[in-house]
């Protein structure tokens, strides 16, 4: 039986969207982790709040070929092309759970509304607890960024997802827009239930000594430590115009850069990159720290927390 410090911190910590309850604000990031679910008992028992799982389609990927990912001074960039087995293999890897210990959020992407409506169709079960729209991927022509860019599209594919599904409904942003705010109303005049901010920043690196781009499809997406100040200021930024939660995600690789974000207005975090740095007990230091800050500074529950920045 948990004690009564335990539940105190499970209540301070939480965090709940709709049926979606957390015990923390701590997700695993969508694309770290592949569309099978053997290291989720692990990424649980470390401390994640949640977990994302990789971005799904209608039909299987296999992606681009070798090289997909680069390590860089400040980062990694990234080009896999969203390879992932489709509804059906990811289906049969779901259904096939025996224990779900933490929250299961699934990442879908499409080229148009129809997309959404039938992947979720085909995918709803008690299994899953959320659902996140991939809007954003810098790296594949005709799904993410190419549609995710247009609000008008933007709103219709929210519509979609929330008509066939109670459940919360997230929409993946990309800092690639100068429309971004926009997109995000957008979202949430289509019903979304909250923001996802940021996905990966288009960037590349090239081989001096081939003289030609390392990354086989010539460019891709940076994520980590390079990309948390924009992605900081993303959230800023959206937090000043909406009105639903927004999950921070770029570059978060302690408890600081966690604060950070929620400071700005994220009510939950997302960490990707800094799994393959720090491995899985990153989730439990982070979510110690969080918890050690909030103490030190007289903040009695996480909402307490978000948007801070906003009022000084």
């Amino acid at each position: 039986m948990a004690s009564v410090e335990d539940k105190e911190s499970n209540d301070q910590l939480s965090f709940q969207v709709g049926s979606l309850r957390m015990k923390n604000p701590v997700m695993l990031a969508s694309g770290v982790i592949g569309s099978t679910f053997g290291l989720l008992p692990r990424i649980a028992e470390a401390g994640a709040g949640a977990m994302v799982t990789k971005s799904i389609s209608l039909e299987p990927r296999s992606g681009y070929k070798n090289p997909t990912i680069v390590e860089v001074e400040c980062g990694y960039i990234n080009a896999v092309g969203l390879s992932n087995p489709g509804v059906e293999g990811f289906k049969e890897e779901i259904m096939a759970l025996t224990a779900k210990p933490i929250p299961v959020i699934v990442s879908l992407f499409g080229s148009k509304p129809n997309d959404f409506e039938t992947l979720i169709s085909k995918l709803e079960s008690p299994l899953i607890d959320a659902y996140e729209i991939n809007l954003s991927c810098p790296h594949v022509e005709k799904v993410g960024l190419e549609i995710g860019q247009d609000p008008v599209m933007v709103s219709a594919i929210v519509r979609s997802a929330k008509n066939c599904s109670s459940k919360p409904v997230f929409v993946k942003v990309s800092p690639n827009l100068a429309n971004l705010v926009d997109v995000s109303l957008a979202a949430e005049s289509g019903g979304a239930d909250g923001i996802t901010a940021i996905n990966t920043v288009k960037a590349m690196t090239i081989d001096i000594e081939t003289c030609r781009p390392v990354l086989s499809n010539r460019f891709g997406g940076l994520s980590g430590p390079a990309v948390k100040p924009i992605a900081v200021k993303c959230v800023y930024d959206i937090y000043s115009k909406v009105n639903i939660p927004i999950i921070g995600c770029g570059g978060i690789s302690d408890w600081a850069d966690a604060v950070e974000f929620i400071l700005a207005g994220a009510s939950a975090i997302q960490i990707g990159s800094a799994v393959g740095n720090k491995g899985l007990d990153v989730f439990g230091d982070v979510v110690r720290g969080i918890q050690k800050y909030m103490f030190s500074h007289g903040f009695l529950k996480i909402g307490d927390m978000v948007g801070q920045a906003h009022s000084s």
